[in-house]
């Protein structure tokens, strides 16, 4: 008596040589939904990224009202309804600056617990989870923006622009936090510890706060800190929303700077990750 043996031939599967060449639109909307997910499931999260601009602008815009206003406006040099309404812009333009540390915080945490490593042996492009990064640690920062406009309404401040200038500061800020997600990504994009992202977060944000027209105008600055404040995003971004909230205009090439500082950093921050993003 004579067995055969009968052989099952099983489709050939297609195996990607490179994990570039596998379209990466499903895994980028994956991850970024993941990291809207983990902003919106903590709520201490979302209480301290929309208290701590409110309390910028209510302790630090109401430390001059008792000011006379004509001498706020001497100072500020320029007309206003109050400071705060002059604050606004470079309140909302500086709380663009921290949003890169929790995205960067969020990547170590990802790596100490492995889920960078089973992201990163899947056909998921190194690029494509640094972008998705930057994307969700910008969209967290602006959770903000409704919430200190509301805040600024009922300090008394009127916008007298229009829609298009309503868009083109929206758009500012997004491209802002856009470009400060990428650079705090890059830079601990080959870190593992924990404290890295507070730190740089510190040496960063101070010096780009001041050295900007958030708080108040750069001619009042030293020679030294006008330059600084030349080269600085965060300059362009409180200047584009001060001119459409005091005067209802809006400087469009102030959005080109900042739009040019955005791209800048997403590039080299797509490079570094290639380079520094590995399988620990």
């Amino acid at each position: 008596m004579s067995t055969e043996t009968e052989r099952v031939t099983l489709p050939a599967v297609a195996v990607p040589d490179h994990p570039g060449l596998v379209p990466q639109g499903t895994q980028f909307f994956g991850l970024y939904a993941r990291e809207l997910l983990r902003t919106f499931r903590n709520p201490w999260v979302i209480i301290i990224t929309i208290v701590q601009p409110f309390m910028w602008l209510a302790f630090f815009g109401s430390s001059f009202g008792n000011v006379p206003l004509v001498e706020l406006e001497a100072l500020v040099g320029t007309k206003i309804q109050s400071y705060v309404q002059f604050l606004l812009p470079g309140v909302l333009s500086t709380s663009m600056l921290t949003v890169g540390m929790f995205g960067s915080m969020s990547t170590i945490q990802d790596k100490r617990f492995g889920y960078m490593k089973r992201i990163l042996l899947t056909p998921t492009s190194k690029s494509t989870v640094y972008l998705a990064k930057a994307l969700g640690s910008a969209t967290r920062g602006l959770v903000q923006i409704p919430v200190m406009i509301g805040a600024a309404l009922a300090f008394g401040v009127r916008f007298p622009g229009g829609a298009l200038e309503w868009a083109g500061w929206l758009l500012v800020l997004v491209l802002l936090a856009l470009g400060f997600s990428a650079m705090f990504l890059a830079v601990t994009a080959s870190s593992t510890d924990w404290q890295t992202p507070g730190v740089i977060s510190n040496f960063i944000t101070m010096p780009l706060m001041f050295a900007s027209a958030a708080l108040f105008p750069t001619t009042n600055f030293p020679s030294w800190m006008q330059y600084i404040a030349k080269f600085n995003p965060v300059t362009y971004t409180a200047e584009f929303g001060r001119d459409f909230v005091l005067h209802g205009t809006a400087d469009w090439t102030y959005l080109g700077y900042v739009a040019i500082f955005a791209a800048a950093m997403l590039v080299i921050g797509t490079l570094t990750a290639r380079k520094y993003l590995k399988v620990e």
